[in-house]
């Protein structure tokens, strides 16, 4: 090791698969050195190469304090990673292993039928709230056991069309006069919650059902779920949503499939397991009782369903999710509204951890049931994780030029396969159990759901989780629906369309940074590398393409649409 060579050759001997043989003439090895790597066992063969590369390539690298002070927090986000990933693994392992705890049908029955009030909860929805209505109307219960409230905290042209559908509906049309009624607040106090909360004030019922405005209940769904809170300890039934525009685009597939995996997997994981599990805000039947005795609806969270849920199982109740029991609603069409969507549950969640999880810790619980609640209220905080891990990932890629792939399977496979692969694996198990003839379709889709739902939301839902956890406070911001329920059908997006932030350039940068980021691996040799980095780099450019021309979309399908149309916002709520 006598010769000196360049800083160029340097880095072409060092590429994990450049040939021993060369790196070793480059350093003048004698000829006899080569003969160790004269073998037919392959695997010989490699540690023999990577044993003489090592020794030729050792004196050129000392570890320092800069590479400690990037490869330590590397290190630390992939294992903080790994674990939330292998959760998910778990969540499976549960589901299946309490598979005889499944609820089908109820284990008792009222020997005469409840009072039930149905509350439907609306902000600016003229698109849908017919349709809502026309479904709850049609609900197969007697009426004088019946009452439909709709609260309709509108600030547009809805409050017009809601109220006059309303009264028509109250007057018999179309059939028997339905017990409907109309009730509008003049201001948004505590947003969904403040309206659920506002119409108990008048409820007459002892059960009570919520639906959004873009679900559609079955005829049969009341008298289905119901007979579920025979069981006095029963405070809440949530039933799965499916989705009435799966197939409307490539979005709507992928959102899809993310849905499916949480009321399958989370929620069938979690209530068969019996640990805490909660409402999702719609499409459920709440006993009201449990509602009191919880405290109430509170609005200082953005996910007050979760934390009215967690609270209500803190005082006692008992909660059933009936997979069986399906309830159609509208997915989001364009990618700012399914961002919206996703930020405000993820900043939701962790305002209700820390909320809820001190509360958690101090009960008379099981320690198992405490770690799930953790992980299920924390999940969310692996989006700034991403984002960091984002920053480092070339940097460390060029301090560890001198490792060969070997070094990669080692150390970094076995923790992005429990990070990220799981996401995969999580998923494909919940479309094999939703459908199980055609569930094999569903792996086109998989490297999307893990570019879509594990990275491209990272800078959104960050930025959600990073005001949550410094206190900052926010309005609620409603996902918007326009009736979309065909491939090809025009929509309204135009009307209630969110303004674009920096966030979806920023997201396109990092895009740009990941290709580059490619560029060096395959240069580098370091091709074990390039499938992941091609998550990251199409995750980022794949959100960021889709809010920045969602317009464009609309533009394409069905012409220029009028400016006119447009809802002016009070604020940028974008995302």
């Amino acid at each position: 090791m006598g010769d000196c060579i360049s800083a160029p050759e340097a880095r072409l001997y060092a590429m994990p698969f450049a040939p021993a043989e060369v790196r070793m003439a480059a350093f003048h090895i004698p000829a006899h050195g080569l003969l160790l790597l004269n073998t037919q066992n392959p695997v010989l063969h490699y540690f023999q190469r990577e044993w003489v590369a090592h020794q030729i390539f050792a004196p050129l690298y000392s570890f320092n304090w800069f590479d400690a002070s990037l490869l330590t927090p590397y290190f630390i986000l992939m294992i903080v990673l790994a674990f939330y990933g292998l959760h998910r693994y778990q969540l499976v392992w549960l589901y299946y292993r309490h598979k005889k705890n499944a609820t089908h049908g109820p284990t008792a029955h009222f020997a005469e039928l409840p009072f039930v009030t149905v509350q439907l909860p609306i902000f600016n929805e003229q698109y849908v709230v017919d349709r809502l209505i026309e479904a709850v109307c049609s609900l197969d219960y007697p009426r004088d056991r019946l009452e439909i409230q709709l609260l309709d905290d509108s600030t547009d042209e809805t409050r017009q069309v809601a109220s006059a559908i309303v009264e028509r509906y109250r007057a018999g049309f179309n059939g028997e006069p339905q017990p409907i009624v109309y009730i509008h607040r003049t201001n948004r106090h505590g947003y969904k919650a403040g309206a659920l909360d506002n119409g108990l004030k008048t409820a007459k019922g002892e059960l009570v059902a919520i639906f959004d405005a873009d679900f559609i209940p079955p005829h049969d769904w009341l008298m289905r779920v119901v007979h579920h809170l025979a069981e006095p300890k029963i405070g809440m039934v949530q039933t799965r949503w499916t989705h009435l525009n799966r197939d409307y685009s490539f979005l709507t597939q992928v959102s899809a499939i993310l849905l499916d995996g949480h009321f399958v997997l989370e929620h069938g994981g979690r209530s068969r397991a019996k640990v805490f599990f909660n409402f999702n805000g719609t499409a459920g039947m709440w006993r009201r009782a449990a509602i009191e005795q919880a405290g109430g609806w509170q609005h200082d969270t953005l996910t007050e369903d979760t934390d009215l849920s967690y609270r209500a199982q803190l005082v006692g109740w008992r909660f059933k999710y009936l997979q069986d029991v399906e309830c159609p609603a509208e997915l989001p069409i364009e990618m700012t509204a399914f961002k919206t969507q996703q930020a405000r549950w993820a900043k939701g969640l962790i305002q209700t951890s820390k909320k809820i999880l001190p509360r958690v810790f101090r009960a008379d619980v099981p320690f198992h049931i405490k770690l799930e609640a953790f992980y299920h209220l924390t999940a969310n905080i692996s989006y700034p994780l991403m984002v960091l891990l984002s920053i480092v990932m070339m940097p460390v890629m060029i301090i560890r030029f001198y490792q060969g792939w070997f070094q990669m399977l080692l150390i970094d496979l076995p923790l992005f396969l429990a990070s990220t692969c799981s996401v995969s694996s999580f998923y494909l198990v919940s479309q094999k159990e939703l459908f199980p003839g055609r569930w094999y379709k569903a792996l086109l889709y998989l490297p999307f759901v893990m570019a879509l739902g594990g990275i491209g939301l990272t800078l959104t839902n960050s930025k959600a989780v990073m005001e949550a956890l410094f206190g900052i406070k926010s309005s609620f911001k409603r996902t918007p629906k326009y009736r979309v329920e065909k491939r090809g059908e025009k929509s309204q997006a135009t009307k209630y369309r969110k303004r674009l932030g920096l966030l979806p350039w920023v997201e396109l940068a990092i895009s740009v940074y990941f290709i580059l980021t490619i560029w060096y691996a395959i240069d580098n040799g370091n091709y074990i590398t390039v499938p992941f980095l091609l998550l990251f780099a199409f995750g980022y450019g794949y959100t960021a393409l889709l809010s920045l021309l969602q317009g464009a979309f609309e533009r394409f399908r069905a012409g220029v649409a009028n400016p006119e149309e447009s809802s002016p916002k009070p604020f940028p709520v974008g995302v």
